[in-house]
């Protein structure tokens, strides 16, 4: 095993701090429909099988969109690539911030779906292509703390605006701090396109069918189909059920988001690190186990004092992270080189159709009453922690796979610890 690197370059620490800012839009435009749930319910008059429809409209277009792409992603600079998905995700999170009814927003997530659902994968293909194995725990622990930042700052001041002016102000803040990451992509960002040297025979189309088709890949396909469940299916109906089931107040809203969104920018880059030095899929473990006893308690509560709720929330979220952070640096590893933004690509159709058709079937499980209490959410928790524990024995899979892989490619073929 070779020694993990101790400092990144300048280039390197832009880059990481660039996907970051850039992932920080893309969750935020998805994550900030949870705590508008309740305002959109109401404002919209829809019911909660039309709000989940929402959210996984945007998942389906995406994997959609994923898979009609993942054939052409290993035959272009991953930078231009990257901004012409970002551009167009930037136009359709617009039209989220101008519909005026719930049939336009819904095409308008459709439609930022098909842009928004590629750049996640993009940016796992350039972190793999700029970054070696025994560091990208660490550089996935920077990137994924997009997910608590857009809690710390983004649906705090998203909610303000939301509450202070209307339910778009949120999208429209997005665009704004879109444009200028993306003037930062085109200015700053060098080309990525090292993979070009080796491209693979035959057209997008043949490329896609080989990658689809290959027994190696096929098992980190099934792991990602269940590994995005929990999120896709408690976080839509989170703020409500916190609201009408545990009795927080509205306005103590932005202060549950900030206080776990702050303990996620500590435990973030934490978790990368301990994946680097005990192993990816060890953390793996432990952040599953937390999330099931976690879920578990949390969608079981009723009326409970906020400040047990922040750290019942807290205790989840760092489950959670662990999860995603570890895995994510593990599934890195599964693709050959010349074959990584086809995996990609396709890794994240799957994860957003399967989030897709989660999130629909959590809007099915739950009901709201006349009063906007939200029934069955125990039932939700259980079907969530059934696909954490089978994603474990899947991830287990490819954990052998890539500590096999990297045992055959290094040259005293030794395994390697940090897998």
């Amino acid at each position: 095993m070779s020694e993990t690197k101790a400092t990144f370059t300048g280039y390197e620490k832009f880059i990481i701090a660039l996907l970051a800012t850039l992932q920080f839009t893309v969750v935020l435009d998805f994550m900030v429909l949870s705590p508008l749930g309740y305002i959109l319910l109401d404002k919209l008059s829809i019911t909660t099988s039309q709000f989940g429809l929402v959210v996984s409209a945007y998942a389906f277009s995406a994997g959609a969109s994923g898979l009609l792409t993942a054939g052409f992603a290993d035959k272009f600079d991953r930078k231009k690539l990257l901004l012409f998905f970002y551009v167009g995700f930037l136009v359709g999170t617009f039209f989220c911030g101008i519909a005026p009814t719930y049939h336009l927003l819904l095409a308008a997530r459709i439609f930022t779906g098909i842009f928004g659902g590629v750049i996640g994968s993009i940016s796992f293909a350039i972190i793999t292509d700029l970054f070696a194995i025994d560091v990208r725990g660490r550089v996935m622990g920077f990137v994924q703390m997009a997910f608590a930042s857009s809690q710390v700052l983004g649906i705090p001041i998203g909610l303000y605006l939301a509450t202070r002016f209307s339910w778009h102000a949120p999208f429209l803040m997005i665009v704004g701090l879109g444009l200028i990451v993306g003037i930062l992509i085109v200015t700053k960002m060098r080309p990525i396109d090292g993979h070009l040297k080796n491209p693979r025979k035959g057209n997008a189309f043949q490329h896609l069918a080989k990658t689809l088709a290959r027994p190696d890949y096929l098992q980190g396909f099934a792991a990602t189909a269940l590994l995005a469940t929990g999120g896709f299916m408690l976080m839509p109906f989170g703020t409500a059920f916190g609201v009408h089931n545990l009795g927080i107040a509205e306005a103590s809203l932005p202060t549950l988001y900030m206080v776990t969104g702050i303990s996620m920018l500590v435990f973030s880059p934490m978790i990368g690190k301990l994946s680097d030095k005990i192993g990816k899929y060890k953390v793996f473990l432990m952040g599953s186990t937390v999330t099931c006893i976690m879920t578990l308690i949390y969608c079981n509560l009723s009326v409970t004092p906020l400040w047990i709720i922040i750290g019942l929330n807290v205790l989840l979220f760092v489950g959670i992270t662990g999860r995603m952070i570890s895995a994510s640096a593990l599934m890195t590893a599964v693709p050959d080189p010349q074959d990584r933004g086809a995996y990609m690509g396709i890794n994240s159709s799957i994860q957003q159709i399967a989030g897709g058709l989660a999130s629909l079937l959590a809007g099915f499980i739950v009901s709201e009453t006349s009063t906007g209490f939200i029934e069955n959410y125990p039932l939700l928790g259980d079907v969530v922690v059934f696909a954490v524990i089978i994603t474990a024995l899947l991830m287990y899979r490819i954990h052998k796979y890539v500590a096999t892989k990297i045992a055959a490619m290094s040259p005293a073929n030794a395994p390697n610890p940090a897998v």
